[in-house]
């Protein structure tokens, strides 16, 4: 397999809906789950011109709520790869309509394979770290990989 054809992540932009909230007013969780698992597997498919299918995902990490009426801006990279899996960080960061300035509601690693028509993995382009930054999320992405056994 060739090189990845795109290391650029993916930006969402969701708006935070009364149907989308609880009693409170603030943002369900599952919700912000799917828009993240949306966001790992376009940037996989970015990254690797495949179809892929969600295997698993690390413990996501919810900071803060968001509340109806922000926007949520979810970013997603691959950051690790193996023969047939991408294994994509992805932060989700609630904002204000009168700052835009951007606070991490929730992060984590999902890990997408790719698939072929069969729905049988397919091989995909394989990401190498280079920065520390990157070296640092690989890492966090294997031991995340490891620790799901």
């Amino acid at each position: 397999m060739g090189e990845p054809y795109s290391l650029e992540p993916v930006v969402l932009l969701n708006e935070v809906f009364p149907g989308h909230t609880n009693s409170m007013d603030t943002l369900y969780g599952g919700h912000l789950m799917s828009i993240m698992d949306t966001a790992a597997g376009m940037v996989s498919s970015k990254f690797a011109h495949s179809e892929f299918v969600t295997v698993s995902v690390d413990a996501l990490k919810f900071r803060m709520p968001a509340y109806q009426g922000d926007i949520i801006r979810t970013t997603a990279r691959v950051v690790w790869t193996s023969p047939h899996t991408a294994g994509v960080h992805v932060v989700s960061c609630r904002l204000s309509r009168s700052e835009w300035e951007g606070e991490e509601i929730c992060s984590g690693f999902f890990f997408m394979v790719a698939v072929d028509s069969d729905m049988r993995p397919a091989e995909i382009p394989q990401f190498t770290p280079e920065t520390e930054e990157e070296k640092g999320l690989w890492n966090r992405a294997q031991a995340a990989r490891d620790a799901m056994g």
